[in-house]
């Protein structure tokens, strides 16, 4: 696609000036506009910011100053290249302090006006470019998702791109991933934001109720029809219908669906009308949709229909610097819900937080910290108030592991063997070498468990057997 050349806006009061200073540049890929006061620019501004500006700062109406500062405080995206005479170059110092590009001495050259200009429209890109890139990057709240992580941030930029698309959505992934959180982000990220978006989940329904949900019923089309309804499709009418656990649908039904997908056209259960729909597509399972093919669960030529933009949600696994900005949100959010005091994790319930490989993804972890916040009370939440599965991972040690063994070693075996002096038990050789690390350090756990090439959780958790082992 061609793209638009850089606009540029000439703020100049002479009127000869101006015709210089566009004539300089005639030859240059620019869209040119010039005006001749302070309030003309102010009012181009706010029409359409250019992507440089020109800027004399005498001007019949008002200090060049102020336009100046307006571009600033209004963060737009223009660079602002200064005209000064002979005499203000501290003037124009000033105004490289308040955010100018660079400034022009007056008179110049050709040359000296076109290379100025290509340097502040290149700075500006770049800036432009940057801004993107941390917007895109930086995102660690997006539409009902909470994540930075980089899975995610992949995830919320196809969302970005896929979006205003009617094309059709197939989302994959593990329970509790988070699938119809997606599905409402591509809705509200897209055109369709302020239209219906209509969820169903097809293996929470009975087979034999499920055309009626999708597609409607008259009255008395099937026993216990006692009035006309409208199913999902009608209801999605204009914006989006989101069919979850699609695989649990029968292939009968899945014939429907894909004429339905096809033509944007339905029939109600009992009903000979064809009824037309203006309906985007977003479905999703939680399992492989190739495999189910193969097995003959679910029709080659629906999943290709369907199968336009994949998104697969990663599993919380593999999001694992996520993991601590979810567990924060849901203790705020049950600790207000509950009016329990709770502020944060203390660093040993983190690290198990962060360790656990979370099956049940971010659904098992949201349950795990409301049982917390109802079964407990405090500011923080500290590893024993954690429900199994989490608190097996907790280890309670033998008073005597952390100094001696319990038993000593048989009077038979001494009699066998002669102990090497240079020769320490395993257990004591593994503290010695923690204790080194993290006083090494400076207390620093989870660098030391860097250096250890272990997770901080089990520097955590041996520190904690000693210690309770020493009390």
């Amino acid at each position: 696609m061609e793209q638009t050349p850089p606009s540029i806006l000439i703020v100049e009061d002479s009127q000869v000036l101006r015709e210089v200073y566009s004539g300089y540049l005639a030859t240059e890929p620019y869209r040119v506009a010039a005006v001749e006061t302070g309030a003309e620019a102010l009012a181009a501004l706010a029409r359409h910011p250019p992507h440089a500006m020109l800027l004399d700062l005498r001007l019949p109406d008002m200090d060049g100053m102020e336009i100046l500062r307006h571009v600033g405080a209004q963060r737009l995206p223009t660079a602002v290249v200064i005209i000064t005479g002979h005499g203000s170059v501290d003037l124009a110092v000033d105004a490289m302090r308040e955010g100018a590009f660079d400034f022009i001495e007056k008179p110049f050259n050709a040359r000296r006006l076109r290379v100025t200009l290509r340097n502040a429209l290149e700075r500006q890109r770049l800036s432009s470019l940057l801004d993107s890139i941390q917007e895109t990057f930086d995102r660690d709240r997006y539409h009902g998702f909470i994540g930075a992580s980089l899975a995610m941030q992949a995830v919320y930029r196809v969302i970005d791109s896929a979006a205003a698309s009617k094309a059709t959505i197939f989302i994959t992934g593990e329970s509790g991933t988070g699938k119809e959180v997606c599905a409402e982000a591509i809705h509200r990220q897209g055109p369709r934001r302020e239209a219906p978006f209509v969820a169903l989940n097809c293996g929470a329904i009975p087979h034999d109720l499920m055309e009626s949900e999708i597609f409607g019923h008259l009255r008395g089309a099937f026993t216990g029809a006692a009035r006309d309804r409208v199913g999902a499709a009608g209801q999605a009418d204009g914006g989006t219908l989101f069919l979850d656990e699609i695989g649990e649908m029968d292939l009968d039904l899945q014939t429907k669906l894909l004429r339905f997908v096809q033509t944007g056209s339905f029939q109600r259960v009992g009903s000979t009308r064809q009824e037309a729909v203006d309906v985007r597509f977003v479905c999703a399972t939680n399992r492989d949709p190739l495999k189910e093919v193969a097995a003959g669960r679910f029709r080659e030529d629906l999943y290709y229909r369907l199968h336009v933009i994949p998104i697969e949600l990663p599993p919380l696994r593999a999001r694992q610097d996520d993991i601590l900005l979810l567990a924060e949100h849901f203790l705020q959010g049950f600790a207000a819900e509950e009016g329990k005091a709770f502020q944060r994790f203390a660093p040993a319930t983190a690290a198990l937080l962060r360790d656990y490989h979370w099956p049940g993804n971010v659904r098992q972890l949201q349950n795990v910290i409301r049982n917390v916040v109802v079964l407990h009370q405090g500011e923080t939440v500290d590893p024993e108030m954690l429900p199994p599965p989490l608190s097996e991972h907790l280890i309670t040690p033998s008073r005597a592991t952390p100094t001696e063994p319990a038993q000593p070693a048989p009077a038979a075996a001494a009699t066998t063997t002669t102990p090497d002096p240079g020769i320490q038990p395993l257990w004591r050789v593994e503290r010695e070498a923690i204790e080194r690390a993290i006083a090494h350090c400076d207390g620093n756990i989870p660098r030391a468990a860097a250096l250890l090439e272990v997770n901080p959780s089990t520097l955590y958790r041996k520190r904690q057997a000693w210690q309770s082992g020493e009390g």
